[in-house]
């Protein structure tokens, strides 16, 4: 404790470890600034700030004084500490949506810049609606809905390419590709463009190839990957003896060459998707046997999230070339919600949605231990069934807005907006570096020949307008064959080939990749 030897000021102010051999190193002159300092000070102002003038006062007239300041713990530099989220007024919500009431554990929205999808409840089978963004408040029961399965919806997902296609998968085992015209619908959409069967169970997990054109990854509970090719109607790899249990989850790199899965039978994979070859695996990335979810991050990292022996959510991020201990293990609270990750490559920020949770974390991920650095939380009242993650071209760069997701309750949908704090209007060049872009690098059938396409990327600078070319896209029927794929790695030409399975339907159509100007 420090105090004044002026009897007339009654001052007490605590600074962290300085004893009474530092008082008499201190200069007479010193101690009198300090002194006449605090008298000018009225009670009622913090001591924090008592401690602010000491500290300052005293490191101009002693190194060691200097010093003990300069070694306090500093907080890591990072421009994204201060990102806070903020939900959008009532008026701007979508409200009066009968949000499915299934149980699976799927995101049940999905959202680009033109429309906003969620899977509702519908009686007789299943359905989802498809809203442009700017319909939003009460929504009539009477909208139509895309309802051509014949059981409960699972997963929808939009195509990255073409902001009016979008898959779906259900119980009724089977994938289903729609287009929803630029105006939204205004009538029941019954007939999909193509439908996509090859799965012997319902179709959970939808995921499209982030660079190449019309090529969908689909895995069911039958233990089985497949991956589409969309414009012919051909499931082209089957990877069908590696996951010996349910598969919790299934996605892609960055350019699309790995596929990262994690199953029931507490493995994480990473595979070669054309071959179906294991090329890595974890067994046990998390000791809990509650569902695990993982996602690769920018670097090439595995960025896992899952839960300990006493059901503790555990968040971890693996190196996959040494799978041998976590780069980082970190455990943040015991709930049975399922833990979403949604990573952001342009920011390195990963936020995580639990399932029936009311609030969303976001960490960053760096080069730096410990990793995945807690940035901050936001709360809400009510709990998500739901939740839809906005592409990066769909944000308004000139609010600093960096990520927006949008919140299923139960009876509406609320855009959460996540923001850096700036003064400036003009484009911050540090938060919006060039994003994926909507056009493909590389074509299907090239694609499954082996050519990889590294994402083609736009500037976000003058708000995102790009004219895409007018594309014709055909199903036709083709005599592409069908590579059936086991997990142990095979030599080139080692995987074994069967023709085609006659049980996928299709239709002759053509639809044209409309022209986008989104900003």
């Amino acid at each position: 404790y420090f105090y004044s030897r002026d009897k007339q000021l009654k001052t007490t102010t605590k600074i962290p470890k300085v004893t009474t051999k530092m008082h008499k190193l201190l200069y007479r002159d010193t101690y009198e600034v300090v002194a006449c300092s605090l008298k000018g000070i009225k009670s009622g102002f913090k001591m924090n700030f008592h401690c602010i003038i000491i500290n300052i006062v005293l490191s101009f007239h002693h190194p060691c004084v200097s010093q003990f300041t300069m070694s306090r713990k500093v907080v890591r530099s990072s421009k994204f500490r201060h990102v806070f989220g903020q939900a959008v007024k009532a008026d701007q919500c979508y409200d009066d949506i009968r949000v499915s009431q299934m149980t699976w554990d799927s995101n049940f929205c999905s959202v680009n810049p033109k429309f906003v999808a969620m899977i509702v409840d519908a009686s007789g089978g299943g359905a989802f609606l498809v809203l442009p963004l700017s319909k939003t408040g009460r929504i009539d029961m009477t909208y139509p809905t895309v309802c051509g399965h014949t059981g409960p919806i699972l997963d929808i997902e939009f195509c990255p390419h073409n902001d009016n296609i979008i898959a779906s998968g259900s119980e009724d085992c089977s994938v289903m590709i729609w287009e929803i015209p630029d105006s939204g619908l205004t009538t029941p959409l019954t007939d999909p463009v193509v439908k996509l069967e090859g799965h012997s169970k319902r179709v959970g997990i939808l995921s499209w190839h982030p660079t190449a054109h019309n090529v969908l990854l689909s895995a069911g509970c039958d233990n089985m990957v497949i991956l589409w090719n969309v414009a012919r109607g051909e499931a082209v790899v089957r990877i069908d003896s590696v996951h010996t249990d349910l598969i919790y989850s299934a996605s892609w790199n960055r350019d699309g060459s790995r596929i990262l899965t994690s199953c029931k039978d507490k493995f994480m994979r990473v595979m070669d998707p054309r071959k179906g070859s294991v090329l890595y695996e974890k067994e046990k990335p998390h000791e809990g046997s509650r569902p695990v979810r993982a996602v690769f991050t920018s670097d090439g990292k595995i960025l896992s999230t899952g839960f300990s022996r006493m059901s503790e959510r555990q968040v971890a991020l693996w190196d996959p070339k040494n799978f041998s201990q976590p780069l980082t293990l970190q455990e943040l609270d015991t709930s049975s919600g399922v833990l979403l990750p949604f990573y952001d490559p342009d920011t390195s920020i990963v936020y995580l949605c639990g399932k029936g949770d009311s609030s969303i974390r976001y960490f960053e991920v760096t080069d730096e231990a410990p990793y995945v650095h807690y940035l901050s939380m936001y709360s809400s009242k009510e709990s998500q069934k739901g939740m839809g993650y906005m592409p990066k071209r769909g944000l308004e760069v000139n609010k600093c807005e960096i990520a927006r997701f949008y919140k299923l309750h139960e009876r509406k949908c609320e855009p959460i907006v996540m923001t850096v704090p700036r003064k400036s209007d003009l484009f911050q060049e540090d938060l919006y570096p060039d994003t994926i872009g909507p056009e493909p690098s590389v074509e299907a059938d090239d694609w499954f020949q082996g050519k990889d396409g590294k994402p083609v990327l736009v500037s976000l600078k003058d708000g995102f307008t790009t004219t895409t070319k007018t594309k014709e896209f055909k199903v036709v029927k083709s005599l592409l064959k069908t590579t059936t794929s086991s997990g142990v790695s095979q030599p080139d030409g080692g995987s074994s080939v069967r023709p085609p399975q006659s049980s996928h339907t299709h239709r002759q159509s053509v639809f044209t990749k409309n022209t986008m100007s989104d900003s």
